[in-house]
């Protein structure tokens, strides 16, 4: 028989991998042929002697294609397994230094390996293939046959494989799939084949890479970090439809407060989209830590209006702030519904009649104390009493007073007159609305309140 020797060329030998990263890559390959050539499943069975095969049904291995270079026909394709065309060479390695034999034929040939003198140096003996022509010219295929594997040695192969698992995919996405996550650890694969494991994530995922992505990875698929996949988890997460994992990602969002939410949650793109998610649900109020010491009357409106308060941290609150959820209605945070509470609102207005003797004495003193500024603004149409009030704008509790442009209506809480000191000086205040049309803080309301103080001091003291 004519053997050829085709020396592998090894010169870094993986020494961290067993026989089972050596079943992994042949699995990987029969996988990668299978999908490259649209041909049946791949095989994995043990035979009468105990043997292992793998078997796939694609084009038959050839000698040149365990030549050391990376392997454009994968590496042009995201959805391969395979990266560096050189995962057999490392399997061959390990498996001769473990003590596996190792059979591999296809209709081109039969391979075997071994050690020989490398070409040009008789001292040096190195790990060859050796190469002779095919037993069956009529095989389908590629068939590796394992001599010396456990049966242990597969099923941990297997299992680092989606397709083998008994994992179950929840949704499909353009990036990548989301997969029930079975065990306290998370699994990522890319590409069906396990890269690493996560202690505290939502769902397992498997991820169809970018050019980054691929790039990251390193021989042995080992020690990937987080940062080189967050990214594509994120974009998964964004395209999935899937009423559980909407569901999912809603319960943990509420998690924020007592600290027991998964790691997905802790990125801000996927809280701004649970978010999303949660408002157009049911009846929710997103607060802030701070929001709920800082405005618990409001707080409390919303709870007696049958609302859940839902906490987010206060950065989510400036990317959701002003936001539409996935209905396109307003995300609901304490602004929001302030603002929605405000439209609802309705005072109760009281007439002059209804007041009391010293309310009705201090109201009628209206013109004389808006006679000090210069009288009542065209503006202002008409003077308002009610007796319940709006919250104020840049806080949680009732004004004291109200200029409604859009009215011409400037309202007054009933409580103010209970003197002349308190009303006068809210409806002195509304009257510096009026005349700066500015809000309350800003440099130009300021400024005409100062004025209004100065005139009214100055006609106090006979200064015309």
């Amino acid at each position: 028989m004519n053997v050829k020797e085709f020396d592998l060329n090894i010169e870094e030998i993986l020494e961290d991998w067993g026989v089972c990263d050596a079943i992994r890559e042949v699995i990987a390959n029969a996988i990668d042929e299978q999908v490259l050539t649209k041909t049946r499943e791949i095989k994995i069975f043990r035979d009468s002697e105990s043997k292992w095969h793998i078997r796939d049904y694609g084009r038959g291995i050839k000698y040149k294609d365990l030549t050391q270079k990376e392997n454009n026909e994968k590496t042009g394709n995201l959805y391969m397994i395979g990266k560096f065309g050189i995962g057999l060479k490392d399997a061959f390695a390990t498996f001769y230094r473990k003590g596996v034999e190792v059979f591999v034929k296809s209709k081109h040939s039969d391979i075997t390996i071994g050690m020989s003198k490398k070409h040009g140096f008789k001292d040096v003996s190195v790990l060859h293939a050796f190469i002779s022509s095919s037993s069956e010219p009529d095989f389908v295929g590629t068939e590796f046959i394992l001599n010396g594997c456990t049966d242990k040695d597969i099923e941990k192969a297997k299992d680092l494989f989606l397709k083998f698992s008994d994992d179950t995919i929840i949704e499909k996405t353009k990036f990548g799939e989301v997969v029930e996550k079975k065990g306290k650890k998370a699994r990522i694969y890319i590409n069906g084949v396990k890269i690493a494991e996560e202690e505290n994530f939502l769902f397992s995922y498997n991820i169809f890479p970018t050019e980054k992505i691929r790039k990251a990875l390193n021989r042995e698929r080992t020690n990937v970090g987080r940062s080189a996949y967050s990214g594509r988890v994120i974009s998964i997460l964004l395209s999935c439809k899937n009423n559980i994992i909407e569901k999912s990602l809603v319960d943990d969002l509420k998690r924020y407060q007592d600290g027991t939410r998964h790691e997905e949650l802790n990125w801000k793109k996927i809280q701004v989209h649970a978010c999303k998610l949660l408002n157009p649900l049911g009846k929710v109020v997103f607060a802030t830590p701070e929001e709920h010491m800082e405005a618990s009357d409001v707080e409390d409106k919303a709870k007696s209006d049958g609302y859940e308060i839902v906490t987010i941290p206060g950065d989510i609150k400036e990317k959701i702030r002003g936001a539409h959820d996935i209905s396109g209605n307003p995300i609901r945070d304490m602004d929001q519904f302030k603002k929605e509470w405000d439209r609802s609102f309705e005072f109760k207005f009281i007439d002059e009649k209804d007041m009391n003797p010293k309310e009705r004495e201090i109201f009628k003193m209206t013109d004389m104390i808006l006679d000090f500024v210069g009288g009542k603004p065209k503006k202002v149409k008409e003077i308002k009493i009610s007796k319940t009030m709006r919250t104020e704008s840049h806080s949680s509790t009732e004004a004291l007073g109200l200029w409604e442009e859009t009215t011409g209506r400037i309202i007054i809480k009933q409580d103010q007159l209970r003197s002349l000191k308190e009303y006068a000086g809210t409806l002195l205040h509304e009257i510096a609305h009026v005349k700066s049309g500015a809000k309350d803080l800003e440099r130009e309301f300021e400024q005409q309140l100062t004025s209004l103080i100065g005139m009214i001091i100055a006609k106090s003291m006979g200064d015309k």
